[in-house]
């Protein structure tokens, strides 16, 4: 895994074109993660894996169509880092996708990067990434009002402002760890699952 974008296919596991492909998604990371998608150039991601603009757009047609592809993939690695939901509670994903974005600097930059962007009412992903915060919170209370039955979550609590909640606490530390890496976002998240989502005893 490398420090700043995806991990790196394995030279030889995929044909020509694909690991070209996958070369080119790896740097847009660090690209659309430096500069946003709306500032960050195909230019320059062609110049980073040595192509012409006119050789990248054989891959992808456009930005957009490129960005799509960074943002499922990374969707993809969080899924995976997640667990099976069935076999892990919510608290207990949410752990594992705090823990693995602390080894993704790259990925957790571009994803912080982008829905500041987003927060633009013009940008065109704006929906999207509003949409992405509605369904998450939706999921993430019925998982929690799941904890409250099996006695993992405060009773007292309100499935729907903590999951926004929860939310808002991953995006904060992320943010605070990216300005300085010293910040332990496993901790700070662990303490705040025991303070305000845990029964108290």
């Amino acid at each position: 895994m490398t420090d700043e974008g995806m991990p790196r296919a394995s030279r030889g596991s995929y044909p020509k074109g694909q690991q070209r492909r996958q070369r080119i998604v790896d740097e847009a990371v660090l690209v659309f993660g430096r500069s946003g998608v709306t500032s960050g150039s195909l230019r320059e991601v062609a110049k980073r894996v040595g192509l012409t603009p006119a050789g990248l757009l054989h891959h992808f047609a456009t930005k957009e169509e490129l960005f799509a592809e960074v943002l499922r993939q990374r969707d993809d690695r969080v899924r995976r880092a997640a667990g099976d939901p069935r076999e892990h509670t919510l608290i207990e994903q949410m752990s594992k996708v705090v823990a693995y974005n602390a080894t993704t600097r790259g990925l957790t930059s571009l994803y912080t990067v982008v829905v500041a962007e987003a927060s633009d009412p013009e940008h065109p992903a704006h929906a999207d990434f509003a949409a992405r915060y509605r369904e998450g919170a939706a999921r993430a209370a019925e998982l929690l009002r799941a904890g409250q039955a099996a006695g993992e979550v405060r009773p007292d609590l309100d499935p729907e402002r903590a999951a926004r909640l929860l939310s808002a606490v991953m995006d904060g530390l992320q943010q605070q760890w990216l300005l300085d890496d010293t910040v332990d976002m496993s901790a700070h998240f662990a303490e705040f699952v025991r303070g305000y989502i845990q029964p108290r005893p």
